[in-house]
């Protein structure tokens, strides 16, 4: 190989491995949760959401939204999680501002094929973000793995969000790392209520740490800071302590 095919081969290299050119941010819409990310979730890459309890799969499935905006949505499960955690509604995604003809359901024999599952779909720039639910601590889903779908989703242009369910965190090339549980909705709220979450972010790669509580929007696919709760308060009894009853109870 001479020095131009050197070089032509060198060229080719870069623009196919190289880092990405800059992708606009995927603002959450909360003011100070974008600033904590600098704008808001990187795309393209990978981002963890560990569960606190259910609500951490409708967390997963509004940042999903997001990210995919028009484009299709992955959701790959193996089929332990798909038996112990129930099956995904359409009409629940629909009320969560998705859309149902957006959404692909994948279910996989195991972890393993679950993973390969994901690395195939995230090689695909016409998808617009990928959800790999998982359970437990998969021995497959190791550093070396991470670090092989986090190329993958940079080199595509895909997030992949990572839903972890009852799991410790690890090492992982993940730009993101989430701690999230469930809130209840405003009792305010009309309807159904929106969902809340009180979601930490342990892990930012590119800067700060935060803890927030987010109630999301479904009509307009954003999150936005959580109110306090308003209305009447109880006044304290005038004839015995406030203590008293909660001694009674005991």
């Amino acid at each position: 190989m001479n020095k131009s095919e050197k070089l032509t081969d060198l060229r080719h290299f870069l623009a196919r491995y190289g880092l990405p050119a800059d992708r606009p941010s995927i603002p959450l819409g909360d003011p100070v949760a974008d600033a904590v990310l600098g704008g808001g979730l990187r795309p393209g890459a990978v981002h963890e959401v560990f569960a606190g309890d259910w609500g951490a799969s409708g967390f997963a499935a509004c940042l999903a939204i997001q990210a995919a905006k028009a484009k299709p949505l992955f959701w790959i499960r193996p089929d332990y999680e798909a038996l112990e955690y129930g099956a995904l509604s359409a009409t629940g995604f629909l009320e969560l501002g998705g859309d149902p003809r957006n959404l692909f359901l994948l279910r996989a024999p195991n972890a393993a094929d679950a993973l390969s599952a994901t690395a195939d779909i995230l090689a695909c720039p016409h998808v617009g973000a990928v959800v790999l639910e998982l359970c437990g601590a998969p021995r497959c889903l190791d550093l070396v793995a991470s670090r092989r779908l986090t190329l993958l989703a940079e080199e595509s242009g895909v997030t992949l969000f990572v839903l972890r369910e009852g799991a410790r965190p690890e090492p992982s090339a993940a730009a993101t790392r989430w701690h999230v549980s469930s809130l209840a909705s405003d009792p305010l709220d009309d309807d159904w209520g929106s969902p809340r979450f009180h979601a930490r972010l342990t892990r930012h790669r590119l800067g700060n740490l935060g803890d927030f509580t987010l109630q999301w929007d479904s009509e307009h696919g954003i999150f936005h800071q959580a109110a306090a709760h308003s209305g009447a308060v109880a006044s304290a009894p005038a004839d015995r302590p406030v203590e008293a009853p909660l001694r009674q109870r005991a």
